[in-house]
């Protein structure tokens, strides 16, 4: 990679770090990202998105899709950094690094359109922080005719020049539940003349923790937590209503049905208990990132021409990008972004990105994007 690009490279991503823009508002990154392709004279896909983007370059089939996230957080940054945010956001999860790399990628990819085996397809997708941006990628027909499809997210506990990847689950599914209860009111002094909301509600709560401990093999995953309990609001009044939510995270399509199905066992069961009224409203969050048998070799190999190779542990975060991999085969990897022990993870107000790992993210979108090419081509 010449000094000149890679230092334009690294100015592109100050920028836009410096100019977030959360979940479904990215109005200036995308004007920003389809100044930047068309500027290289890459066409852009007329697709019914209010943000993010799709572009092409090259022709025919196969068609190999790269993905990038474009979204940031709703967090006021700390990291002192002289490209610090300009406003009350923040890319705190380094999808500013994802994007600057995928534009790196569009200009080399750009520049050997020629010698392209078919086409590569360009994703810069929006909203992936509120899990909705896929499937808005999806229905506006982003995936349409792609063979295959490639993503990474930067990992602060990798070193740069460091890719973790690995066949099977890379990242948890992810579940979001709101379980409210409804029972009746009464005096604290009276509980016999109510339903008590709130020994119903701790007793789920309590209950719940048993899922993993008692009824999930110990040779398998999976996380049960209840993160917010919301129920009465004086000490004296025991209130009709109140709700819990959380998350349940799995890495295995039959221990998520199994944990889903027990989770709502135990719920219905305190409820019908104690004669209180319960409902369960599940997220639209996404499963389990799970990378593709035939493909990731492939993708394994071709990086170990640019970068040290690992295998990492699977990572109990979610990732919108395993909707992609529900309709097409897929492979998502980690990019090591710091490496430093102790550097912030994701979502903290002083996660950074080191710029050094920007080469190892272009090559793996470059690289992997040829051979996956050339791959396909002779099926």
């Amino acid at each position: 990679m010449a000094s000149d690009f890679y230092d334009k490279l690294i100015q592109t991503r100050h920028h836009i770090h410096q100019h977030p823009e959360i979940s479904g508002e990215e109005i200036e990154t995308t004007a920003f990202i389809k100044a930047y392709l068309l500027h290289l004279g890459i066409r852009l896909l007329d697709l019914p998105l209010k943000t993010g983007l799709v572009a092409e370059i090259g022709s025919g089939q196969p068609i190999v899709a790269l993905r990038a996230d474009i979204d940031a957080l709703p967090i006021k940054e700390n990291t002192g950094l002289a490209f610090a945010s300009s406003n009350n956001a923040m890319h705190a999860c380094g999808h500013d690094f994802h994007q600057a790399s995928l534009l790196g990628a569009a200009e080399l990819l750009k520049a050997q359109e020629e010698q392209l085996k078919g086409t590569v397809r360009l994703l810069f997708q929006p909203a992936e922080e509120i899990f909705q941006g896929a499937h808005q990628m999806i229905d506006a027909g982003a995936l349409d005719g792609v063979s295959a499809i490639i993503g990474y997210h930067n990992n602060p506990h990798l070193k740069p020049g460091q890719i973790g990847l690995r066949t099977g689950a890379i990242m948890a599914g992810v579940e979001q539940f709101k379980v409210t209860v409804t029972g009746v009111s009464a005096h604290a002094a009276r509980p016999d003349l109510g339903i008590d909301t709130v020994l119903a509600i701790t007793t789920m709560v309590t209950n719940l923790q048993a899922i993993v401990a008692r009824t999930v093999s110990p040779f398998d995953s999976a996380v049960v937590s209840v993160a917010h309990i919301s129920v009465g609001n004086t000490w004296n009044v025991l209130p009709a209503q109140g709700f819990f939510d959380g998350t349940i995270r799995t890495f295995d399509p039959e221990v998520r049905q199994r944990t889903i199905d027990r989770f709502t066992t135990i719920v219905e069961s305190v409820a019908n208990q104690f004669g209180a009224q319960v409902t369960i409203d599940w997220g639209n969050s996404p499963g389990v990132t799970f990378n593709d048998a035939e493909l990731t070799p492939i993708v394994f190999e071709a990086s170990k021409t640019f970068a040290e190779v690992v295998e990492p542990l699977p990572s109990t975060g979610g990732e919108d990008f395993a909707t992609y991999q529900e309709k097409i085969p897929g492979v998502f990897a980690f990019v090591g972004s710091n490496g430093d022990p102790g550097a912030p993870d994701w979502h903290h107000d002083d996660f950074i990105v080191k710029d050094e790992a920007l080469e190892t993210a272009v090559n793996y979108y470059v690289h992997n994007a040829v051979r996956l090419l050339d791959y396909l081509s002779q099926k």
